[in-house]
């Protein structure tokens, strides 16, 4: 991702996840593919290329080359030495602020590897969005993790089975149970504050935007993202029709792709000034013509919130949208 509006590691042009439901349950107790010898303090996981990654001890000085998998160290309590696009992660992952110290090593996608060998690292975490050129050379001097950035066929689970390999391989098992026990019970207080404001089945819609050349691009999340399926988690029911890619659920459309939509909570995440639906589209005659918009049922969400990260970030959305819809 070496932008906001394309997908993680590709993604977000401007801009995730990642994710795992209960692919693997929220412990981290041992499963065939990891592994924790705790008389050697050997760590071992299979990552998402079927690759084992075997460390004689757990890995203390750490690379993150994606956002989600930087957040998901600091979480854990393990804080990277060096990250990819620290300005980037600093404006859009607030849940799990990174020291001053890290070093950035270059755009997501397109690392330093130069940078990533001076610092030594014992492990450098990145997603399958990062070129197999790119992870070769790293493996030249470090072992690697790859986790698949996010899978629209489980999107929680993946994104709670990214947490756990990190967690063995950097002996956090029992915060990355922690994590995951927080996030569960995290759903559940939402959904029950969405209930009791009697908003449990009410149709929704999440989405991004950028206006490019006087065009507004519309991105849908549609079922498989991330956002998506915790909304849904949370008792609401996806309005979106439209199919989003295999990995991370995302779909595209324009402004008159939404008149087959009727009034709905309409959910949007974006950062800083860059507004297309307040601003790029604030007179356009098809966009006030939508039952959501007319009847006031528009919410941008904060900023800050990475819309692909793990648990950290994902608290962060159900206390915005509990505070936005239910307050």
């Amino acid at each position: 991702m070496t932008s906001a509006k394309k997908t993680p590691a590709i993604a977000l042009g401007a801009v995730a996840a990642a994710s795992l439901l209960l692919l693997t349950g929220c412990g981290t107790t041992e499963t065939p593919d990891a592994a924790t010898d705790g008389a050697a303090g050997a760590v071992t996981v299979t990552d998402d290329r079927g690759e084992e990654v075997a460390l004689d001890a757990p890995a203390k000085d750490v690379v993150a080359l994606e956002w989600n998998t930087a957040e998901n160290l600091v979480a854990l309590g393990v804080m990277p030495t060096g990250v990819a696009d620290v300005a980037g992660y600093t404006a859009w992952v607030q849940s799990e602020p990174l020291d001053e110290g890290v070093t950035d090593v270059g755009m997501r996608g397109e690392p330093s590897v130069d940078a990533i060998a001076g610092l030594a690292p014992d492990l450098v975490v990145t997603t399958s969005d990062l070129p197999d050129t790119v992870v070769s050379q790293i493996e030249e001097f470090a072992p690697v993790l790859v986790v698949r950035g996010a899978d629209a066929s489980d999107p929680i689970g993946q994104m709670e089975e990214n947490l756990e390999r990190i967690a063995t391989l950097t002996g956090t098992e029992d915060e990355g149970e922690a994590l995951l026990d927080g996030f569960h019970a995290k759903v559940d207080e939402g959904k029950a504050a969405l209930a009791d404001a009697g908003l449990a089945g009410e149709p929704f819609m999440m989405s991004d935007s950028w206006a490019s050349g006087g065009q507004v691009s519309i991105r849908p999340f549609a079922e498989g993202a991330l956002l998506t399926a915790v909304t849904e988690e949370l008792g609401l029911e996806n309005a979106w029709t439209g199919e989003g890619d295999a990995d991370y659920g995302l779909g595209s459309t324009d402004v008159e792709g939404l008149t087959g939509l009727g009034d709905l909570e309409f959910l949007y995440i974006t950062n800083g000034d860059a507004d297309a639906y307040a601003v790029d589209l604030a007179d356009n005659a098809v966009w006030k013509s939508l039952p959501f918009v007319a009847s006031g049922n528009v919410h941008r969400l904060p900023d800050g919130i990475w819309m692909f990260g793990g648990p950290s970030s994902m608290n962060d959305y159900i206390d915005a949208v509990v505070d936005t819809l239910a307050n």
